[in-house]
Order: structure tokens, then sequence, then C-alpha cells
């Protein structure tokens, strides 16, 4: 059950779309309870659990933390080939919902774990978070934040096709509110139209230019409407209209700026629907380089440097853990999530047990 394969054809059978997500860790929790690790289940919704596991902590050196997410998204309208909870494999590849995003790489986190739990470390031992509710805005990582100790570098297991990306960009979700005043359709001029304010508002937050320089690796930040609802029925004048906008940061951007700008820029209501600020790690970091360095030694791939578009956990773990390095690589494809017929490369998932074990090696001092 160690091996990584069954062990993500094990965490795909459990269903944890949108909850669940004990369900799963019970899966892996004897494992990493018969080598020697601490554990402690969190739930901040009944059977929604984030698991914290602990081992070797008592070093002066802090631990080394691995976090992937067990959640999942909904199948999608069309139909799968494949049993999206059975993980059937196909020549190299397994599917599921979530194998790439990211139970391959919870998996890999977990053999490699226990494969280093066998011997003694002379430097560090190994935390692991394996949190719930990650695509929702990271519940899960936030209910435990603040319950983890002093931390070693982070590294997060989500789909980079085992690339060493060196942060992502931030999410900043808004909803955005204009209310009127209803009246008959037919003498609008006794209404307010919350509709014509809305399309206004969004208008001027489309053609909104942030006023930064693109980061040299992330690009230039991202706004995006992507909702946009109102009105009662044809002939009234609409007293409300929302929409939800979705702005991508790089870092060195400060959201509660951004937000009150966004707002002043719109001439409505604007509030936070999700804030998870961007991630960023200096390749020239002494951490970051050596493990990038064991990632290309595995893969045999090149060292562009790179960053994710997509958010992780990473938002809430690395300011928690005090701004440590951090890095995002994981056996899954980028391409591969929340898609129809997902799936991961069985290649893929054993090199990246390899690159861990490696990484936890070294931290550890085994």
């Amino acid at each position: 059950m160690t091996d990584a394969l069954a062990l993500t054809r094990a965490l795909t059978a459990v269903d944890t779309v949108g909850h669940g997500e004990t369900a799963a860790l019970e899966v892996v929790a004897p494992l990493l309870r018969d080598a020697g690790f601490r554990l402690e289940v969190f739930e901040h919704e009944p059977g929604r659990g984030t698991l914290v596991a602990e081992w070797e902590t008592g070093h002066d050196v802090p631990p080394l933390c691995l976090s992937g997410h067990v959640d999942t998204v909904p199948l999608g309208g069309a139909p799968w080939q494949h049993d999206p909870f059975a993980g059937e494999t196909d020549g190299d590849r397994v599917y599921g919902r979530g194998v790439s995003d990211m139970k391959a790489g919870v998996a890999a986190i977990v053999t490699a774990a226990v494969t280093v739990a066998r011997s003694r470390p002379r430097r560090a031992g190994l935390r692991l978070v394996l949190t719930a509710a990650e695509e929702t805005g990271s519940q899960g990582a936030r209910f435990v934040a603040d319950r983890l100790g002093p931390s070693g570098p982070l590294v997060i297991t989500e789909p980079t096709a085992n690339a060493a990306f060196h942060g992502h960009k931030g999410a900043l979700w808004l909803e955005a509110l204009a209310t009127g005043v209803t009246a008959h359709g037919s003498m609008p001029h006794l209404g307010d139209n919350a509709v014509v304010k809305l399309a206004a508002a969004v208008s001027r937050l489309a053609e909104y230019r942030f006023g930064v320089e693109p980061h040299p690796v992330m690009g230039p930040p991202t706004l995006n409407v992507g909702t946009f609802t109102g009105g009662l029925n044809t002939n009234s004048v609409p007293d409300r209209a929302v929409a939800t906008v979705d702005v991508r940061t790089v870092a060195g951007q400060d959201h509660a700026a951004l937000l009150e700008t966004l707002a002043a820029v719109a001439g409505v209501e604007v509030r936070p629907l999700i804030d998870l600020p961007p991630v960023w790690t200096d390749p020239g970091d002494e951490w970051a380089a050596s493990a990038a360095a064991i990632v290309r030694e595995v893969t045999g791939a090149g060292g562009e440097v790179a960053t994710a578009t997509y958010f992780t956990d990473a938002s809430v773990l690395t300011p928690a853990l005090g701004g440590v390095p951090t890095l995002i690589c994981g056996p899954g494809e980028p391409e591969q999530a929340h898609v129809t017929d997902e799936w991961c490369s069985i290649t893929r998932l054993a090199e990246s047990v390899e690159i861990l074990t490696r990484v936890c090696a070294g931290w550890c001092g085994i």
C-alpha cells in the first residue's frame, strides 16, 4: 500500500468532490502512523478534515513541510470514458477525478515521507499538511495555519508535470453589487436601473490598468469579469445586479490597497470573496536552488524558472510558516486539472516520489 500508484488509486476511490476529505485521510493515516508520524485531524466542517502529521520535529532545525489537498472539483456535465472514482490505468496513465489535481501528488508525499522515516535524521524532521477545501479558497489550510509551529521550507505538490515552480499568482475574487429602485418597464424614469449601473462599473473595471510593471517570471496582473446577473423580469426596472471579478496578482502587489482602488474605479459596492496573496521564492535561495537541481537531475528537464497561474494553499501556509522558501512541484499535468477523463502519468508519479524522497533526505540529514 506504500506503492504510490496503489495509494493514488485508493485515494481516487474516495469521492471528495466538495466533501468527505476525512474519509480520504483515513486511507493514508495508518501508513503514516506506522512510520512513526504523530497525527492530528482538524475538521473545519463535519467530515472535512485537514491532517497534520509530524515526524522527528524536536531538532534545532525546523521540519521540512510537504503539503497537498485531497478535495476535488465536480465531474462536469460531459460523460467520462473512465470511471472517475476507480483509478483505472491504461498504459502510462492513471485516470480519475483528482489524480492530477492532486491525489497523485498527495500519494507521492506520503510514499516519500514513509520511505524517509525508515532512517534516523541527523538534522531535522518532517511535517505533512494534507488539506481540505483548497479548491474553494483554502479553508482547510486557514483552519490549521495558526496551529503549525516553526517550519523549514514548503513543498506543494500541485500539478506541474514535475517542473519546479517558484511560486504562483495571487487570487483576489471580488463581488460587485449595484442597487437601484424598481419600477414598471414602461416608465423607467420612475426607477433607478441597477443593471445599467453595474454594466458601467464592470466596463470601468475591465479597462483598468494596474500601473505596475510585469513580474519578470509571473508576467502582468490580470482582471476578468466572470459573471453578471441582475433583474427580475423584462418589463421591470432592475433594483439589484451582481457581478464577480477574478483578479490575479503578482509578487509585490498589496491586496488591501488594490481592493480599495478597484472599489473606487467601480463606483459600486465591492467586497472580496477570496483573498489569497501571490507567492514567490527567489531562485537564488540556497534551498530552492538545491531542490530545483534535484528536480533537473531526476527529470532531465531544463532549469527554466517558472511560476503557476493558479493559486495553491501556499498563499496561506507560506506566510503562516514565516515566509519560508516555497516550491510547487508535483506529478500531475497542469492541463489535466478539472477536465473530463483527468489523468496523471505513472512515470511522473514515480519521478515525484524520487524527487520528494531526495529533497526530504537532504533537509533531514539522511
